[in-house]
């Protein structure tokens, strides 16, 4: 959900790692995973073995946010779509920015196992969200808006790392969301200062599997109540 990466700024150590490198397609979208390789709007079913949603499940299910560049590497796409499948079927609402790379990825995963899928989008037209995202919401507040992912989050999963995702995955860490880091940003990567500031930072994970044990043991299963504690200053 990293809006700068379409700027061309890319973090240290990943130079040469995305699929499409940056080049941009005819309407704006990159090619690789995009909208433009998508069917117009892909019917949502369920995937065999997963739970039917309750009435109001979409208020008391976990809100999980998957961030991650929006030029993502091949691994890391196909990750983040394990991941969307992953949580649709245990019942989790997946929240991300709407847009390509990893956002797309763990879109797809999500509504093709019958999940929900909210995308907290930059610009003002909804119409510019990817199309496996449920529900588009047009912010028009740029890379503020990566502030509305975490903050609507009761968890969020880094599936790689770029400057945007590194906002967000700071923001949770600040603000007592927990974060788990799945080929992401973590305290070592971060460097000696964020370690010793006493905030936790990121759970390391190192599969899906692994990444759906620590929501687990992370979140209560149901969320009666929305919030987090106040941004440790």
């Amino acid at each position: 959900m990293d809006d700068d990466d379409a700027r061309g700024s890319v973090p240290p150590g990943t130079e040469g790692a995305s699929i499409a490198d940056g080049v941009p397609s005819a309407n704006g979208h990159r090619p690789g995973l995009s909208v433009e390789d998508a069917p117009e709007r892909p019917a949502r079913r369920r995937a065999r073995g997963a739970r039917a949603p309750a009435d109001d499940e979409p208020r008391t299910a976990r809100y999980v946010a998957v961030v991650g560049p929006s030029v993502c590497t091949r691994v890391q796409q196909d990750v983040a779509e394990r991941l969307g499948r992953a949580l649709a079927e245990r019942g989790d609402v997946v929240l991300c920015g709407g847009g390509d790379g990893v956002m797309a990825a763990v879109a797809r995963g999500a509504t093709e196992a019958g999940g929900v899928v909210v995308g907290i989008l930059p610009g003002d037209d909804r119409r510019a969200a990817n199309p496996w995202v449920t529900i588009a919401l047009a912010t028009g507040l740029g890379e503020l808006r990566n502030g509305l992912i975490v903050r609507a989050a009761d968890a969020v999963v880094a599936v790689g790392g770029s400057w945007g995702t590194l906002s967000e995955v700071a923001m949770a860490t600040r603000t007592g969301v927990p974060v788990v880091s799945l080929d992401g940003w973590t305290p070592a990567v971060a460097g000696r200062a964020a370690a010793q500031e006493g905030v936790p930072g990121p759970v390391e994970a190192g599969t899906v599997d692994e990444t759906m044990d620590l929501l687990d043991r992370l979140l209560p299963t149901v969320v009666p109540q929305h919030g987090h504690e106040p941004d440790r200053r």
